[in-house]
């Protein structure tokens, strides 16, 4: 069997998602009789100057880390420094760990890291094989990065386009997004669909009467909407403030956001202006140990995505909510892959982002049909149980490796 090696920013202890995801398959193969190696950071993304050992073995995975120096990510231009910092550091690695006949697996943290990986083992007799959790440069350039825009954003593509080219598989997440792939040029043969999975075996849907969040938060007789994750530049959150402003005298609704990110203080400063702090709770990231509970404390859950970034990225929040047994408000293009889904499996609703008033309609007509709620988590959690569960997600990575060792 050929080694496989990973390569991606954070692997755990971290709890990023890209990690948490990465954590799962590695260890997964490792059981499946792989040699697994991790080329990753020395830091976590909660504390960069965190100094893990450079190499150790989790779970029979042989974790191989370079150090990385702190950097500010709200600064995009210290943050483009930090970023070149740890290309030039994996890359290094790479060089001398890769072996002729090795399958090595570059994610998209941090973005562009197929392009870098390419180029470290050009030459090597290595079989590349891309994981993209989104398309860079194009999403960037669509939140108005400003060192990637005109020419600059169209060389990074190309560059890009180039290293997909040459790989033996490029793992996308979604049907979107595997057009956008197709589109640069990659031929479909070169393209495998693998959406991301949640852990489907402990994320379960627990009883309100049973979860103790639920209690110790005070929400036992209100009708919640749920956020859990990340608020990032992807996601807009005006259609929901709306949609609260328009609610503010239920006093049975409650929004609950539980994470971090980018839009979280902004959203905090604006739900005191607007006076509406008493139909929020804004919570610090849980657990996942007790992912299911702080899933499950929702009645409903609701992302967002900017329409204009669909088929660049998926919101995969999106499989552990339904894994939660909790149904999905898609603020999302229709058309995109979770209003799709959201539909085709009728395990939610769909709302167009900036339509407040078009989601606060569809908050009451929830909040006033409980049995129709708890009608959709069953079916949401029926499509994981059926196709999107983190057993059907292994097992498709594992032929595709086996596929790379018997015609790389």
């Amino acid at each position: 069997m050929r080694r496989i090696f990973f390569v991606n920013r954070f692997y755990a202890p971290d709890h990023s998602a890209t990690a948490q995801i990465l954590t799962d398959l590695a260890v997964a193969l490792v059981r499946r009789g792989h040699e697994v190696h991790v080329v990753t950071s020395q830091g976590l993304y909660d504390d960069p100057a965190a100094k893990l050992p450079l190499e150790e073995t989790l779970d029979g995975v042989l974790v191989h880390r370079v150090p990385v120096p702190a950097y500010d990510r709200n600064n995009l231009g210290k943050r483009a420094l930090g970023y070149l910092f740890v290309y030039r550091q994996l890359a290094s690695a790479l060089r001398k760990l890769i072996l002729t006949g090795d399958i090595v697996v570059a994610k998209t943290d941090p973005p562009l890291l197929s392009v870098v990986v390419a180029r470290a083992i050009s030459g090597k007799g290595a079989i590349l094989v891309n994981w993209l959790q989104d398309v860079y440069p194009e999403v960037a350039a669509h939140l108005g990065v400003p060192f990637v825009k005109g020419p600059v954003s169209n060389i990074l593509a190309r560059l890009r386009d180039r290293s997909l080219k040459q790989a033996y598989k490029n793992v996308v997440l979604g049907v979107r997004m595997a057009d956008v792939v197709q589109q640069r040029g990659v031929q479909s043969d070169k393209i495998a669909i693998v959406p991301n999975w949640t852990d489907d075996q402990e994320i379960m849907p627990v009883p309100h009467s049973s979860n103790h969040l639920r209690r110790e938060w005070g929400l036992e007789d209100k009708f919640v909407i749920g956020y859990s994750g990340n608020l990032g530049r992807a996601h807009e959150f005006d259609t929901l403030l709306e949609a609260a402003r328009q609610l503010r005298d239920r006093e049975d609704i409650v929004f609950l956001f539980i994470g971090s990110g980018h839009h979280f203080a902004r959203l905090k400063a604006l739900v005191d202006e607007f006076g509406i702090a008493k139909r929020f709770q804004f919570r610090p990231y849980q657990a996942r140990k007790d992912l299911k509970n702080s899933l499950g404390v929702a009645d409903v859950h609701w992302l967002s995505l900017r329409p204009e970034l669909e088929g660049l990225i998926v919101p995969s929040k999106f499989y552990g909510i339904a894994a939660a047994g909790r149904p999905t408000i898609a603020v999302t293009a229709a058309d995109g892959e979770i209003g799709r889904l959201v539909e085709e499996h009728k395990c939610g609703v769909q709302v167009n982002p900036g339509d407040g008033a078009g989601l606060a309609k569809a908050i009451v007509r929830l909040a006033d049909d409980r049995p129709g709620v708890e009608e959709m988590g069953r079916r949401a959690r029926s499509m994981i149980d059926m196709t999107y569960n983190r057993n059907s997600g292994i097992r498709t990575w594992d032929e595709l490796l086996r596929s790379a060792h018997e015609g790389g």
